[in-house]
């Protein structure tokens, strides 16, 4: 590897691929030393020794090169040692061994055929080692990056197939979307068509009467606006999306009130500096007051309501009547607002208030946690 690919992959990679540097000066070492123990005492020349100590080093350190000149190099300064002088070093054949590993390419063979001829025409432990091994080292390369490859192919596959469950989960969904519209918003309409034809048809219908079937069409008709809403979330056509509506804000609350026909037995209190909350917590504290409200027109019709929002360190949110208290403190509607608050980080706590009525209390922070 050369090191100006280290200086592009940071610290990281530097570390890890200086290691062969190392490795390499440590066998140019160690092939020195071996050339050194073999020839003294030999009664070798000292350009013997010198040319001997050449190829050693020319058969180690090279090793730092990029891979494909460094085992083209290797192989002909072993080859060299062998030919010529008829001795190779243990280190610079390991070298060979290793580079040709990390080459992982049949080409290399033809690298690796002379090895056995030269072990063939001049034995000895370290050439037949070679000739033996280089072989094998060129295969185990070639089967080591048929690996990578392989885990590479599979990865791009898992890729793939993740987007295309994503792809069909979205297709899914705007399938769902449509169908829920379809279906569930025909009957809605009806409902609030057949509550509007109803108070204006039905002969003798007293005031209390029609107040009731205009009720139902305004709830038929806020239904129908909400489950849009909320299936603008589900519809992700490839068509551009669906035209989503802004989710509800607290300012809003004087319509939810009027919408629930409510308007002229409830009030909306609000004390202390508003201040701008966190989307999550001003839809959590909008639902609170939905579903408050809801609750209070379906087991006290006619009490007075109370909606108190108080600014300060936190956010609190008070609704209150006076009718004649919980009907069902085990409903959904309850647990429902119990999860809103606990979903950004706030509490909420029901009951009867001293005098009667039933009280929902939420507390929520300004920024949701």
């Amino acid at each position: 590897m050369s090191l100006v690919r280290v200086t592009h992959r940071g610290a990281g990679a530097t570390t890890m691929i200086a290691m062969p540097v190392v490795w390499s000066v440590v066998a140019a070492v160690a092939a020195v030393a071996e050339v050194l123990v073999r020839t003294i005492g030999a009664g070798v020349s000292v350009d013997y020794v010198l040319l001997l100590i050449l190829l050693a080093v020319a058969g180690t350190l090279v090793a730092m090169l990029p891979v494909v000149p460094a085992v083209v190099i290797l192989a002909v300064a072993d080859l060299l040692s062998l030919f010529v002088l008829h001795l190779l070093t243990v280190a610079a054949a390991a070298v060979l061994i290793v580079v040709l590993v990390r080459v992982g390419a049949l080409w290399t063979l033809g690298l690796a055929a002379p090895f056995v001829m030269v072990a063939v025409a001049w034995p000895s432990p370290v050439a037949v080692l070679v000739a033996a091994a280089a072989p094998a080292a060129v295969w185990a390369g070639v089967a080591i990056g048929a690996d990578k490859e392989s885990r590479m192919h599979r990865a791009a596959r898992q890729a793939v197939a993740t987007t295309l469950v994503e792809h069909t989960a979205r297709g899914e969904r705007a399938r769902i979307a449509r169908e829920l519209h379809d279906v569930v918003a025909h009957h809605i309409s009806m409902i609030a068509v057949q509550a509007e034809t109803a108070r204006l048809t039905t002969p003798g219908l007293d005031p209390l009467g029609a107040q009731r079937f205009s009720e139902i069409g305004d709830r038929a008709r806020t239904g129908l606006t909400e489950m849009r809403r909320l299936l603008g979330v589900l519809r992700e056509d490839t068509e551009g999306g669906a035209d989503l509506q802004p989710q509800p804000r607290l300012d809003q609350l004087v319509d939810l009130l009027d919408d629930a026909r409510l308007s002229a037995g409830a009030r909306l209190i609000v004390s202390g500096a508003p201040v701008p909350l966190d989307p999550g917590v001003e839809l959590a504290a909008y639902r609170i007051v939905q579903e408050a409200l809801t609750n209070a027109r379906r087991h006290a019709p006619g009490a007075a309501v109370d909606v108190e929002l108080r600014y300060g360190r936190e956010l609190r949110v008070r609704i209150r009547d006076n009718g004649p208290g919980p009907g069902n403190p085990a409903g959904h509607g309850l647990a429902g607002m119990r999860e809103r608050a606990a979903a950004v980080g706030g509490t909420l706590r029901t009951g009867t208030t001293a005098v009667g009525g039933f009280l929902v209390e939420a507390t929520l922070p300004v920024e949701a946690t």
